[in-house]
């Protein structure tokens, strides 16, 4: 019955109405500013292409994938890998987005240390998704409050990431807008659109910390409840 406890959605609802207030931002945002041609002509990846050149980055692969704003950058291979709508498009929407790609991209290369903590985090947050679950059912089946927080504990890392995720993409976001600006590729009015589309996407970034802290919140109060029955 624990799967199916109404006060999950006490928890989980509002994250998720803001997740979908979130999504829809982003989704009416570029597909209005991808309707809009940029002063420069450029597609998505050639504004990339000189963005990166302005930094002095010239071992970043910029290459296509598909999907729907499945944009990213892999620090790994270091390639910048941009959705249909953004490589081959000349739109204010595509140029906002390429470079903000390229803005993590010049995080790596500064060392900007929020990037650096949320790389660092990942093993922790993959282990912790598993063990949680893991610790959490556990304790609950034999009655172990100490399991059950163990588990807690483990599920705080993903709000933990997400918390690190807002600075490392706000960031980027702010430097994005600044190399377009000081590179002279949009005018006024570009300005305005691509800030929009970031501005969208941003907040997508919010929803998540919410669903993470709605989840955490959840099970904080499973946990507290179990205490409660054993006293």
């Amino acid at each position: 019955m624990f799967f199916f406890d109404p006060m999950y959605f006490v928890f989980a609802l509002p994250p998720l109405l803001l997740v979908w207030y979130a999504q829809s931002r982003v989704t009416g945002a570029f597909n209005k500013y991808k309707k809009i041609r940029n002063m420069s002509n450029m597609t998505g990846a050639q504004v990339a292409q000189q963005l990166l050149r302005s930094n002095g980055l010239y071992d970043v692969s910029v290459q296509a994938v598909p999907g729907n704003l499945t944009d990213n950058y892999n620090p790994t291979n270091r390639s910048l890998s941009l959705s249909a709508d953004v490589y081959g498009s000349s739109s204010v929407a595509a140029m906002g987005v390429a470079a903000h790609e390229v803005g993590h991209v010049v995080q790596q290369a500064t060392g900007y240390a929020p990037l650096k903590a949320r790389g660092a985090l990942v093993p922790a947050v993959n282990m912790g998704s598993t063990l949680g679950y893991l610790f959490f059912f556990a304790g609950l089946v034999i009655h172990a409050s100490g399991l059950v927080w163990l588990g807690v504990a483990a599920f705080s890392m993903g709000l933990l990431f997400a918390l690190v995720t807002l600075p490392v993409e706000f960031n980027a976001s702010g430097r994005a807008l600044a190399m377009l600006k000081s590179n002279g590729l949009v005018s006024v009015d570009e300005y305005s659109g691509a800030k929009s589309v970031l501005d969208a996407a941003a907040l997508t970034y919010v929803a998540a910390v919410a669903s993470a802290l709605g989840n955490l919140l959840y099970f904080v109060f499973i946990a507290l409840g179990m205490g409660g029955r054993r006293r």
